[in-house]
């Protein structure tokens, strides 16, 4: 028997497995990122962020693009915004002309703006992404919030003045600590200088008075 075939084995194992390699998807296909809650003021403009990542360069002849809108979640979607080899509007009677597409597929953008927003825009916007030769196709939901008014500032000022009356208290009663410590101190000096001043005059007269005997 030859032993030849079993030389040649090895060599169609490292073909076989480059080859599987090279067929094998990158990382894991198309990824979407996007803000899962968007709230935007009645009657002004919104933008609605959506991004992807894809193993491969983006061809207008192979990327495709769709934006739908749900306004309830049993809802069925509607379809408003397209990308197939170029823009295409989809004029629903719903939006009119508020929609504009503000992204650029080959930064991995696919953004759109709303103007003009009004109450019955909230709802559930999907983004769909597929580009060739990706096998998955990207999605995410973004829900559109819409507010008639603008949400008050926190005041600082109140939290501010409260702070500065505990924080100067604080300091006074700091202040009036040192110096209730330093009187009695200087009163225990006194005391102490007083107390020295007697001991001195006992020994004084305690010496003088032999001296008056002996007279």
């Amino acid at each position: 028997m030859s032993k030849e075939p079993w030389v040649l084995r090895p060599t169609l194992c490292l073909t076989g497995l480059s080859l599987l390699v090279s067929l094998a998807p990158c990382g894991l296909g198309m990824e979407i990122t996007a803000q899962s809650t968007v709230s935007a003021l009645n009657g002004t403009s919104v933008r609605l962020p959506c991004t992807f990542n894809s193993c491969y360069k983006v061809e207008n002849k192979q990327f495709s693009l769709n934006w739908t809108y749900q306004r309830c979640e049993k809802c069925s979607e509607q379809l408003f915004l397209q990308f197939r080899m170029k823009i295409v509007h989809w004029r629903l009677d719903h939006f009119g002309n508020r929609v504009e597409f503000t992204g650029n597929p080959s930064k991995n953008d696919v953004s759109f703006t709303l103007h003009q927003v009004q109450l019955e825009d909230e709802g559930t916007y999907n983004c769909y992404v597929m580009n060739l030769p990706d096998r998955h196709r990207g999605h995410a939901r973004i829900f559109l919030k819409v507010i008639t008014e603008v949400p008050p500032e926190r005041d600082s000022t109140v939290a501010v003045i409260v702070g500065a009356s505990v924080g100067g208290f604080l300091a006074v009663v700091i202040l009036v600590l040192v110096i209730v410590k330093c009187v009695r101190r200087k009163k225990q000096q006194k005391l102490n200088t007083d107390d020295q001043k007697t001991e001195e005059e006992g020994k004084t007269d305690g010496e003088g008075n032999p001296e008056e005997g002996t007279k």
